[in-house]
């Protein structure tokens, strides 16, 4: 954490094209973010009926996925989403690592983080040991949100702070932790997916105001989560 004691990353699942919106606004205030991405599903065009509206869910093409996510980190998503808690201990070695591979060919670096695939109840320990005994990642995101900064010795079922679109939570945490005079190492990290901004033209705006509050402070360290959490 570069000598600090507070640290805020973000994480955002799917390798959605919203991404590319997305780290425009996290280049212009200096904010940096890990993209989770299945590297089978890559390039794949889709539409979600979501918030009674249809939204697009086009995947970013595998020969973009470098240069899109330059200055952030690509991470593990799984090679096609599964809940790999329903998956056999071949299957999700294979879902996981063989997504790692792939995605470290397409980058040109070591791919070590991961976040689970699938809502609701998407890991367990059985998951996360053969993860952390079978691949080569070092780091997996949970869905689940906990509204802390307190460090985690789990780092294979690490839980995130908050949900990006819970907005009057997430100002209300960023204003803690802009407040906030550490004394032991403290982490802010924040999840979604891009696609989910387009459920409202005031949800980018709302998510500009996060990242004004939380940017430029000279306490505060900003990175992937690799940077952070390892």
């Amino acid at each position: 954490m570069n000598n600090k004691r507070k640290a805020i990353t973000f994480s955002y699942d799917d390798g959605v094209t919203q991404d590319i919106r997305l780290i425009e606004l996290l280049n212009k205030y200096g904010l940096k973010c890990t993209f989770n991405l299945n590297s089978e599903l890559l390039g794949r065009k889709g539409i979600l009926d979501r918030e009674g509206q249809r939204i697009s869910h086009y995947k970013i093409h595998p020969e973009d996925v470098k240069s899109v996510y330059e200055g952030h980190e690509v991470a593990v998503h799984t090679l096609t989403h599964p809940n790999l808690t329903q998956l056999t201990d071949a299957e999700i070695i294979n879902q996981v690592e063989q997504d790692r591979v792939n995605l470290s060919e397409l980058v040109g670096y070591d791919v070590i983080g991961m976040a689970y695939p699938c809502g609701g109840v998407n890991n367990d320990d059985r998951t996360a040991k053969i993860i952390r005994e079978n691949t080569g990642v070092k780091y997996c995101r949970t869905i689940t949100c906990n509204n802390s900064f307190v460090l985690q010795d789990n780092l294979y079922r690490f839980n995130p702070s908050a949900y990006h679109l819970d907005f009057d939570n997430l100002m209300c945490l960023g204003q803690q932790f802009v407040d906030l005079d550490a004394k032991t190492p403290q982490i802010f990290y924040v999840w979604g997916h891009s696609y989910e901004m387009d459920f409202s033209p005031d949800y980018w705006i709302r998510l500009e105001e996060f990242f004004k509050l939380i940017s430029n402070r000279s306490d505060i360290f900003y990175g992937t989560n690799k940077e952070v959490l390892l």
